[in-house]
């Protein structure tokens, strides 16, 4: 590792051109003009938050005129500069902060929370960790392409801290994906000074640690950065690998303003002042001849005159207006479904587990672009078997062995998906998709809402209980997710739907997360004929499996068998059997029509009773069909514990008891 002083040194170089510094001095002014007129804007209550970069924008400035323009930055809260440098619009770019219509997330979200793909930035979450993970999945697209570009992803020495930063530094390594991770350390995560954030010389010595080149430089020399990325980008490109920067810097005004500086200590402030990175910049360019004293006055009126024009048309623009159809139609990205037909009529019995892997096969047949990724999935086949020879078929860059780190992953198939790959994430048990639970909740599913970006990725979960597995391997945990906005929720019970719903779930560009049950995997009674051509199920669309008139039974999954197990058993009653298929989107027309018919129902899971998705279609019944209703919605779920190992404690953990006494209840009622 290379340390360096932070005391300014500029040292100018053959390659320094008068028009590169001059430049590069231009390009440090502006993020410092705008940021001054934003907290003017700030203290009049024109904005509701800024986060203050100044006295870093050389970090910002410097990597983004040392790449390519074709080349992605993935910048956090400080860094203005980024956005400049790559001569995004002023206009839109107060229009966001201000939360118009023209904004970049159409007043949806705030800061710099956005992206803009033909810029080649993608903007932060508030939860810094997931960033570097989607800029290792953007690499990742790179290198898939062989196009020789670089990614370059940024976070502070606080968001070093999180699990997300090593997940995402360990699988770049491995895969040796063409990234440059930037720390700005700036001092400081929040009031939280370094001392309190990690116990180790230096941040770059991290980088070490996961085999890749690591780097500490001044980041308040805008040559020495730029010098530095434009060395190890050029490097990267002819020989992909990943690097990690320590940029030293320092933090001059508060967290956001808010919070103010009391903490810190005066004589720091004092130091770092001394070491701005534009006034000692101005200072050189002035003894070296490039600029004058009647140059700067011309630039910085050139600046305030964009800025003040851009402002005060961004304010002339009327507040955004709220528009329920587009709020909820702008969720997902827009997708019509075509129904996909198989293109034979030969037809194979297969297994469910059979099923899946043959929608995936042919999935992967049908997008040259499509990448799986998992635990294990290679060689191995998956600890189901279901990728079970496909790296002999499709080879090891699309079928990828993944290391145990579930929130890396899910945030690399996001970054592949900005660069138009389709991707699958296989968790290995749905119960450990909790390891990537922010990826998806916060980042995934929110992207096509808050800016435009879709996620074509299929997140495949091997879930449910009733084969002995115990607590960590039984869950089935739909309900976490079906409260979540912007994904998309299947369950197939059989063969023929685990095919088709998997296909069309490929065909989709949005987020799908495809619940596959473990019990149903190899159950001989459920092998199904089935086409052998790709064909799909459209998602969204509820099955009526059995026709009734005296009680509608409302499930999924697993529950499906135990509801036609019981339509047997109890053969004086006429059931009707609904099986969703899919959770969201929601068939709910089905459902109506099914409990206004037959006026009595009841909503069976294998999930926990409490906060199961039960609850939500008891309460969409009552709502829309109370007045058809000749008894009580009956809810039947697992208990509310964990789920038990023991054969005898998880068949009284699983409804099926209860079930019976629901149906006894409800029919007698």
């Amino acid at each position: 590792m290379t340390t360096t002083n932070i005391s300014i040194s500029y040292k100018r170089k053959a390659h320094h051109t008068d028009e590169l510094l001059l430049e590069l001095y231009k390009s440090l002014l502006l993020p410092r003009m705008i940021e001054e007129r934003m907290l003017n804007q700030l203290r009049m209550n024109k904005i509701s938050k800024w986060f203050s970069g100044i006295g870093q924008e050389a970090i910002s400035v410097g990597v983004a005129k040392a790449l390519q323009r074709d080349e992605f930055m993935l910048p956090m809260h400080r860094n203005l500069g980024v956005f400049t440098s790559r001569h995004v619009p002023l206009l839109r770019l107060f229009q966001q902060w201000q939360g118009k219509l023209n904004g970049y997330t159409q007043g949806r979200d705030r800061s710099f929370h956005f992206g803009s793909v033909e810029d080649r930035i993608v903007g932060m979450i508030s939860h810094l960790g997931p960033q570097l993970a989607v800029g290792s999945g953007i690499a990742l697209g790179d290198k898939l392409m062989d196009n020789g570009a670089v990614t370059v992803a940024f976070t502070g020495e606080g968001g070093t801290s999180e699990g997300d930063f090593h997940e995402a530094l360990n699988v770049a390594s491995v895969w040796k994906l063409p990234i440059i991770f930037v720390i700005e350390n700036n001092g400081y995560g929040l009031s939280t000074p370094v001392s309190e954030q990690y116990n180790c010389d230096a941040l770059a010595l991290r980088g070490l640690g996961y085999g890749m080149e690591a780097v500490r430089i001044d980041g308040n020399n805008i040559l020495e950065v730029y010098d530095a990325i434009s060395k190890l980008s050029q490097s990267i490109r002819e020989n992909p690998h990943p690097v990690l920067i320590e940029a030293m810097t320092f933090r001059m005004r508060g967290h956001e303003e808010a919070s103010g500086v009391k903490y810190v200590p005066k004589e720091l402030m004092e130091a770092w002042s001394k070491k701005d990175p534009i006034h000692n910049f101005e200072q050189f360019l002035i003894a070296e001849g490039i600029l004058t004293n009647e140059l700067i006055e011309l630039i910085r009126a050139g600046y305030k005159e964009e800025i003040s024009e851009n402002l005060k048309n961004a304010y002339a623009l009327p507040p955004v207006a709220a528009d329920l159809q587009k709020e909820t139609s702008e969720i997902y990205a827009p997708y019509t479904y075509q129904s996909l037909l198989p293109k034979t009529n030969t037809k194979s019995p297969k297994k469910y587990i059979d099923a899946i892997k043959d929608g995936l096969y042919q999935s992967m047949q049908r997008h040259d672009n499509l990448v799986l990724m998992g635990q294990d999935i290679a060689e191995y086949g998956g600890v189901f078997k279901i990728t079970d020879g496909f790296v002999d078929e499709f080879g090891r860059e699309r079928v990828r062995n993944t290391p145990l780190c579930e929130s890396a992953i899910l945030g690399i198939g996001l970054g592949l998906s900005i660069k138009q790959h389709k991707t699958m994430v296989e968790m290995q048990f749905s119960d450990f998709v909790s390891c990537g639970f922010n990826q998806i909740v916060n980042n995934i599913s929110k992207l096509h809402y808050r800016w435009g970006q879709n996620v074509d990725m299929v997140i495949r979960m091997p879930s449910g209980g009733n084969v002995g597995a115990g607590p960590f391997h039984s869950q089935t945990v739909e309900g976490w997710f079906t409260h979540c906005p912007g994904l998309k929720i299947v369950y197939p019970s059989n063969p023929y739907d685990a095919k088709g719903l998997l296909i069309a779930a490929f065909e989709d560009p949005n987020p799908v997360m495809y619940f596959e049950h473990k019990a149903l995997y190899r159950d001989p009674a459920l092998e199904q004929a089935i086409p052998d051509a790709p064909y799909t199920v459209e998602i969204g669309k509820a099955n009526i499996v059995q026709a009734g008139t005296d009680m509608s039974i409302i499930t999924y999954g697993l529950g499906v068998h135990w509801a036609m197990k019981a339509a047997q058993e109890f053969p004086h009653i006429s059931f009707e059997i609904i099986d969703l298929r899919s959770l969201v989107p929601l068939d709910t027309h089905t459902i109506f029509e099914s409990v206004q018919k037959t006026n009595k129902v009841i909503v069976l899971h294998e999930a926990s009773l409490t906060g199961g998705f039960g609850g939500e279609l008891a309460a969409l019944i009552a709502e829309h069909c109370f007045e058809y209703l000749d008894g009580p919605i009956k809810r039947c779920g697992a208990l509310d514990t964990p789920v038990p190992f023991a054969k005898a404690l998880e068949a009284q953990y699983m409804p099926i008891v209860r079930f019976k006494e629901a149906i006894e209840d409800l029919y007698l009622y």
